[in-house]
């Protein structure tokens, strides 16, 4: 019998995604001091790991490595409620964890670290392809739960934001939504004016 995530047979990923879940399962933060729910970001988590596997699968890029960075990418959150500069503050979290486990060459840490200081950088198109990887995953899941999801962020902002879901949609062959395609042409002639 499998019997999933137990035992000593887990492999690199299933040990940090389990240590991710783990620490939501037993955090002391209660809900009333954390800027998202526990429940969000075991769902979300979860979802961003997912989506991370079928994107890098797609870009032939390291499965595991996106897993990784997938469940990591909001370790600074899960950890301490908040998204006060998160990206980089999972980062060092992330490293840190990553040479204690012995598991990791130098080289993935760095492409697993980098993904996640990026992460929140949607409104920027860089070429590493980890970071964007990180970033598309992150997005995807977002949108899924939503199309007015990013209504908080800036306007110039989410017009990048409307521009990356599109194409991860294009990419996808997932079919066209209307609301992103209206929603990025008034941002566009908002900001061409």
């Amino acid at each position: 019998m499998y019997r999933h995530f137990l035992g000593k047979g887990l492999n690199r990923s299933e040990k940090i995604q389990k240590w991710v879940v783990d620490l939501l399962l037993t955090t002391k933060i209660g809900n009333d001091k954390r800027e998202s729910s526990v429940a969000w970001e075991l769902k979300h988590s979860s979802g961003v790991i997912q989506l991370a596997r079928l994107l890098a699968e797609k870009r032939g890029l390291d499965p595991e490595i996106a897993e990784i960075i997938a469940a990591l990418h909001d370790i600074h959150v899960i950890m301490n409620g908040d998204y006060e500069g998160h990206a980089r503050k999972g980062a060092e979290i992330a490293r840190k964890k990553l040479k204690e486990s012995g598991e990791f060459s130098e080289k993935e840490i760095n492409v697993i670290c980098n993904a996640i200081v990026n992460h929140s950088d949607k409104h920027i198109c860089s070429k590493d392809q980890y970071s964007e990887l990180a970033k598309d995953a992150d997005t995807l899941d977002c949108f899924l739960y939503g199309e007015t999801i990013y209504d908080y962020k800036p306007e110039e902002m989410r017009k990048e934001y409307f521009r990356r879901i599109i194409r991860i949609r294009r990419e996808l062959g997932l079919p066209e939504k209307t609301y992103f395609r209206k929603e990025l042409k008034r941002l566009e002639e908002k900001f061409r004016k």
